[in-house]
């Protein structure tokens, strides 16, 4: 569904100098040096995939979406949407596409929600009966009957997002970019949003592009991932992947009736164990040590109350790779 094949994007930094004469000068010269924003990307999503599009602020995530979604012109290379060059196919490359960039609206500010839908409507074709369908569908989905009639400005962040998001879909596009679509929001509307997404692409079959910075996000939503920086791909695959290959422990948190007496790490053959407070956290490796062989020696060291089984958080993969 999504091809992207060598793709590059730089962009010139003219030299600026200290003051006036300086600006002024500055006008005249040539002089510059080149930001690769993106360096050589290639990768492709199937149709029905969700995936994640992570790094660090400046990697060339947002960059990317706007080169797929045909905003910006790659320097080099080639992008390729539901069969359609976004660049050379623009008209009906944006019939297949919806967008939502999180800290920028689509949505007319001064006009109650309504009416951005009715522009929408017309600037995409959408008949009178799939348009009525859609009011309903979206409104059951992101309860946006409560505040159709609200100009913009006033909405709550969590409110327009599910507008923003509406809007997105109005034409029912196959493929969703979406840029920090939960940024600044509350965990409620988080949540409200994680599961329409989740809707759309398990029952809806949306193939969904996801970059943010919340790792919740990644972890609820996201069978893949494509981790991005200083423009190049430096890891993809799903999270249980790329766990495995980054080499972070699993974790096991044990609480006993009374603190027993425990073997050193390296007899166990455990990576490390500590108390913290009457817990004692195990650090494993499950390929060297199986989970119930482990299981099996914690309850001869002692009385087990509960017993907890933890992956490493997705923030700890993130900052190892980094």
């Amino acid at each position: 569904m999504i091809t992207a094949s060598n793709l590059n994007k730089h962009f010139k930094m003219y030299e600026t100098r200290k003051g006036m004469l300086g600006s002024l000068s500055s006008l005249f010269s040539s002089k510059h040096h080149l930001i690769k924003a993106v360096d050589h990307l290639t990768f492709s999503i199937k149709e029905g995939e969700f995936v994640g599009y992570i790094g660090p602020n400046g990697a060339g995530k947002s960059t990317t979406i706007k080169m797929l979604s045909g905003i910006l012109h790659p320097t080099s290379g080639e992008v390729i949407v539901g069969g359609l060059s976004p660049q050379k196919n623009r008209k009906e490359t944006a019939r297949r596409i919806g967008i939502v960039f999180g800290q920028r609206t689509q949505l007319w500010w001064d006009l109650p929600l309504r009416d951005s839908f009715e522009i929408l409507k017309a600037m995409y074709k959408v008949s009178d009966r799939t348009y009525r369908d859609f009011l309903k569908l979206y409104d059951d989905m992101l309860d946006i009957g409560a505040f159709m009639e609200t100009p913009v400005r006033k909405l709550s962040l969590g409110q327009r997002m599910r507008g923003d998001l509406a809007a997105a879909m109005i034409h029912n596009p196959d493929v969703l970019f979406l840029d920090e679509p939960t940024i600044g929001l509350d965990v409620s509307a988080k949540t409200g949003i994680r599961a329409f997404l989740k809707e759309l692409n398990e029952n809806e079959n949306k193939t969904i592009l996801l970059t943010t910075h919340d790792m919740d996000d990644i972890e609820q939503l996201c069978g893949r991932v494509i981790v991005i920086n200083h423009g190049k791909i430096i890891l993809d695959g799903t999270l249980e992947h790329m766990r495995q290959t980054i080499g972070l422990p699993s974790i096991m948190e044990v609480q006993y009736a009374a603190k027993p007496k425990v073997p050193i790490a390296e007899e166990l053959g455990v990576e490390q164990l500590k108390w913290d407070g009457s817990k004692l956290v195990i650090h494993y490796d499950r390929k060297l040590i199986p989970a119930p062989q482990l299981l099996k020696d914690v309850g001869l060291w002692g009385e087990p109350l509960d017993i907890q089984m933890k992956e490493p958080d997705i923030e700890d993969i993130i900052q190892k790779i980094y």
